[in-house]
């Protein structure tokens, strides 16, 4: 089914039954739920990695690793034990992801631009595996050169999550401009970037190289609060995880977290909770019921 919007017709999003993709057998193990690595936290900025790291634990992921920038937060997460907490000072970036045998590398939460932060992108777009790229590491590629070469020679699945200021800074161009043809801002970063896009704001747009593009119609004004973004990529490299040994791809998984994140934050405000005031911490929470209720239909 498709809308119009101008001379463009766009798919709307029905993602989650992708989900029935992730019934657990049972004789399910913890490494069948696959390894999510997520990097970033600098200072200041610790909590964005650890909103994405309780996503990706309510998400599902079989392993959730977290390597912090910031050395004095590593012990940060106590109320989250299931979080396994790596300082990021390391000086080879790519051995300390490979050493860490992840199914797929989210970056980008609390991440920061400095010459640290560009050495563990520079690593993860060298990763063979998935990669998903969010806030400062798509500001990054905005700003140099070298790095979005790199990305668009990947041959491994990427999804990167740019809102409308992120995504104007890698269009060159104003938010204003992206607000007003956002179809148009979609179909520019795909071929900008070569890789899967979501577009976030009202009505998210999920485009990727060869595919119609998807319009998600969930969600509400109560997700617009900083840290969602944060919840968002911690559900996707989740999915995205569990995927790699369930048999569902980077798209899917994008197309499923974008639509699971949303259902949730309605969800959460159709039982009373918000839309003011609504907390990411909430939505990554719901997120749970929702992949649950998606996967029952194949269980028993």
């Amino acid at each position: 089914m498709g809308i119009c919007i101008g001379a463009d017709v766009m798919h709307i999003l029905n993602a989650v039954g992708f989900a029935r993709q992730l019934v657990r057998q049972a004789d399910s193990h913890k490494g069948d739920a696959g390894r999510a690595l997520l990097i970033g936290g600098a200072p200041t900025m610790a909590g964005a990695l650890v909103l994405a790291g309780q996503a990706a634990l309510y998400s599902g992921a079989g392993y959730t690793l977290l390597l912090m920038m910031d050395a004095a937060s590593v012990h940060f997460v106590s109320s989250q034990p299931e979080l396994m907490v790596h300082d990021a000072a390391r000086p080879h970036p790519a051995l300390a992801i490979a050493h860490m045998c992840p199914d797929a590398v989210a970056i980008g939460p609390g991440l920061g631009c400095s010459p640290q932060a560009r050495q563990w992108v520079q690593a993860a777009l060298a990763w063979s595996g998935p990669v998903v790229l969010d806030a400062d590491a798509i500001n990054l590629l905005a700003a140099d050169g070298f790095l979005l070469r790199a990305l668009r020679a990947r041959t491994a699945p990427t999804t990167i999550t740019p809102h409308p200021g992120e995504a104007a800074r890698l269009l060159a161009c104003s938010v204003a401009e992206v607000q007003s043809d956002r179809a148009g801002a979609i179909d520019r970063l795909v071929a900008h970037t070569g890789c899967t896009v979501v577009l976030k704001g009202h009505g998210t747009l999920i485009g990727s190289p060869g595919r119609a593009t998807e319009q998600c119609m969930s969600g509400n004004p109560g997700m617009a609060v900083g840290g969602m973004g944060d919840v968002l990529t911690g559900c996707l490299i989740a999915l995205a995880a569990q995927g790699v040994r369930a048999g569902l791809d980077l798209w899917q998984a994008t197309c499923l977290a974008v639509h699971v994140h949303a259902l949730a934050a309605d969800e959460l405000v159709d039982a009373g909770v918000g839309p003011i005031g609504l907390t990411p911490s909430e939505v990554a929470v719901r997120i749970r019921h929702v992949v649950n209720a998606a996967v029952a239909p194949c269980e028993g």
